[in-house]
């Protein structure tokens, strides 16, 4: 059994003031694979503290530097590429595809904070005034279980190419990626303080930061429910707030699509992480007169979606992370079936042979009206619901009549139609006939799915805040 009894504070592994011990899960078998201590407000404290020291220095950096700073945090976590697979498998469950990219997207986030770095203008002129954007000084960083090391990396790599400094709160799930990820980090050499990590619960470590009137910024990622909460309490000490929430996001496959290809899109579309991905394609809007043709598809398809040992390199849907998580997919399939929706594929309990881990059927319900609750609520589970339309209108009607609005997807062979419905539907991405990988562009939602964007020159602007300078030279 592994044991995590250390935090990261000034440079250093320490021993934190926390003394809660919380057990460690490996999701495919559900035994215990190890124990962290976590951190406390006190060592939260210390966090934020330090990394308030290190501020007036590192603001200070140029850019040059710090894209050095960040070329060698992509090299130290590429070097470790193997092991970070390894252990997020383990402790996560997450397939070898899924987790080897994320590894790589992990990587990869810093060299492009780097290349970004070279071309950004900090200085910009506005008439007759010089605008200078500033770093912004200690920002809380809190992340997911998900996508552990991709979401630290990602907001790390901001926090560096802006020159301000970083205390991360990462879940308490994810202690053995984090530890193995710290050590990384560690080793690319920066300057004490200048990053921190804390493992605790965000009942004490994430209200601390979120409260800390040290803290300038917060960037979360999670659910909806708490992102309005840090949103009530950043307010009080005028916080700037970057927060990626959660989504239903629509499929629109248009009357001209080649069914052939979207289908299998749409499942892979919704099986994402296993389904535990804010982005996944979990509504799928058909028209009324391809839905027969349609239910074959999915059906003949789904076999591809295959579920076991997430170190098998044929498992496209690994286990859900908890108890908890299984049990609320559980509940949301049984929601389905009592509300009256015509369940396809999967349904309640496990795959077969597979009831040691926290596997569930990747499960399909169609005939779904857009008042049930699987056609409204986040899942985060490989559960799609088909819903029908009998116009384009009424399709985009149906995509946008959500609190959500993360991302979207269109299906069609008519590009010029594609791109109109895309331009019509209320999400921060919409994707057209594909699954993309976009990096440098802008991540976020509209509505209830979040507050700014990530990646690229508009996530870092989210840590700069612009100094108007203004006024005559003296003669």
């Amino acid at each position: 059994m592994k044991t995590v009894n250390q935090v990261y504070i000034n440079g250093r592994f320490v021993t934190p003031h926390g003394e809660e011990l919380f057990d460690l899960y490996n999701p495919a078998t559900k035994t215990v694979i190890g124990r962290v201590r976590l951190a406390d407000e006190v060592d939260a404290q210390t966090a934020i503290a330090a990394a308030k020291a290190a501020y007036p220095e590192f603001r200070q950096t140029t850019k040059a530097e710090r894209m050095d700073y960040l070329q060698r945090l992509h090299d130290a976590v590429a070097e470790k590429t193997a092991e970070l697979v390894d252990r997020m498998v383990e402790e996560y469950g997450a397939p070898l595809s899924m987790s080897s990219g994320t590894v790589a997207r992990a990587a990869e986030a810093f060299r492009l904070a780097k290349v970004l770095l070279e071309t950004f203008e900090f200085e910009k002129q506005a008439g007759a005034a010089r605008v200078v954007l500033e770093p912004l000084g200690v920002v809380g960083l809190i992340t997911p279980w998900n996508a552990n090391y991709s979401f630290i990396c990602s907001k790390l790599a901001m926090v560096i190419a802006s020159g301000s400094t970083a205390v991360i709160k990462p879940s308490e799930m994810s202690a053995l990626q984090t530890q193995l990820l710290t050590e990384c980090l560690h080793e690319a050499g920066l300057p004490s303080g200048v990053f921190n990590i804390v493992t605790g619960r965000g009942d004490t470590v994430g209200t601390e930061i979120v409260r800390h009137q040290d803290i300038a910024k917060i960037s979360f990622t999670g659910s909806t429910r708490v992102g309005k909460r840090i949103a009530r309490e950043a307010v009080e000490t005028m916080k700037r707030v970057t927060l990626e929430l959660g989504g239903k996001s629509p499929n629109v496959i248009l009357e001209d699509a080649d069914l052939e290809k979207a289908i299998p899109l749409a499942l892979s579309a919704v099986s994402i992480n296993s389904g535990q991905a804010c982005i996944a394609g979990s509504r799928l809007l058909v028209p009324e007169r391809l839905l027969d043709e349609v239910i074959r598809l999915i059906k003949r398809h789904s076999a591809d979606l295959t579920v076991g040992d997430p170190r098998q390199k044929s498992t496209r849907i690994g286990p859900l992370v908890s108890q908890i998580q299984y049990d609320r997919v559980q509940g949301y399939i049984r929601s389905g079936i009592a509300q009256g929706a015509e369940l396809i594929v999967g349904g309640e309990g496990h795959p077969e042979g597979l009831e040691q881990g926290y596997f569930v059927r990747p499960t399909v319900f169609v005939r779904v009206t857009p008042e049930m609750t699987i056609a409204r609520e986040e899942i985060f589970g490989p559960v799609l619901s088909v819903l029908t339309y009998k116009s384009e209108t009424q399709a985009i009607e149906m995509a946008n009549d959500t609190v959500y609005g993360l991302q979207a997807y269109v299906s069609g062979t008519d590009l010029q139609r594609a791109r109109r419905v895309a331009e019509q539907l209320v999400a921060g991405r919409v994707f057209i006939n594909g699954l993309y990988d976009l990096p440098q562009a802008p991540f976020g939602g509209f509505k209830q799915s979040g507050i700014g964007r990530e990646f690229g020159a508009y996530g870092l602007e989210e840590y700069l805040e612009p100094k108007t300078i203004a006024g005559h030279e003296s003669s």
